[in-house]
């Protein structure tokens, strides 16, 4: 699995500044103020599927988070994916708004929970660890240049698990769970390695109780988030079985 990160160009890159010159740099407060809006509506869309404030306090992410499974799977904000066919790892790409918010000193913590073990309406186990791996300490930034706009990537070339990626795997007549994504950094912003703690198990993040999860594994490794994005994934079997689905 890799771990991109990268100057996000769509869409706000092409945003025009009133009074600009045609052909003129528009990377300036038209594209700080349409780059804040869209992380914003991630943070609302976070809100309405209540990840915030279940499996994270509130925050306005400074990242985008790109997740995708083979057979053109990929995660967009909590829309519903076969779990069968996310039985390989995801690739991660982790984009920047701005020139400002991706640094490719840091190391970046990927994390996947499930809030809703066994169900939504009876999340007993939660949080259900799913995944955890931190980037390279030291990627390298990759400029690119075409004649509309300027495009950087910092590229990192592995991810070293610290628990291995289960699938998602609801069981049968638990309704939809949610599987949130979530990007982390340290707090003190150090390029330097992380000392990681691994849950002791993976039903509660190894908190023992439930409702516990990623959130107090994140303020054990001193670890604010920058990224998020989900998906929902149900069991059909019974249904199909029953030819409801």
């Amino acid at each position: 699995m890799r771990l991109f990160s990268a100057w996000w160009a769509s869409g706000i890159l092409g945003a025009t500044v009133p009074g600009n010159r045609p052909g003129q740099s528009t990377l300036g407060a038209s594209l700080d103020t349409e780059s804040d809006g869209y992380l914003r509506s991630i943070q609302t869309r976070l809100k309405e599927a209540e990840v915030i404030p279940t499996v994270i306090d509130d925050f306005v992410p400074s990242l985008v988070l790109h997740v995708d499974w083979p057979d053109h799977q990929h995660a967009s904000l909590g829309n519903i994916l076969d779990p069968e066919k996310l039985q390989e790892q995801p690739d991660i790409r982790l984009y920047s708004t701005s020139h400002h918010a991706a640094d490719a000193d840091k190391t970046y913590v990927v994390t996947i929970t499930d809030p809703d073990a066994p169900s939504r309406d009876d999340p007993k186990w939660s949080e259900f660890c799913h995944f955890i791996a931190t980037g390279l300490p030291s990627p390298r930034l990759v400029i690119e240049k075409s004649l509309h706009k300027d495009q950087g990537h910092i590229l990192s070339t592995g991810l070293t698990d610290l628990v291995s990626y289960k699938p998602p795997g609801p069981p049968p007549k638990t309704g939809k769970h949610r599987y949130v994504i979530l990007v982390f950094a340290a707090v003190n912003g150090t390029t330097d390695g992380l000392d990681l703690t691994k849950p002791s198990d993976r039903k509660h993040w190894g908190y023992k109780h439930s409702g516990h999860g990623v959130r107090d594994w994140a303020v054990e490794n001193k670890l604010v988030p920058v990224a998020a994005n989900f998906i929902f994934a149900q069991n059909d079997k019974h249904c199909r079985q029953r030819g409801l689905a």
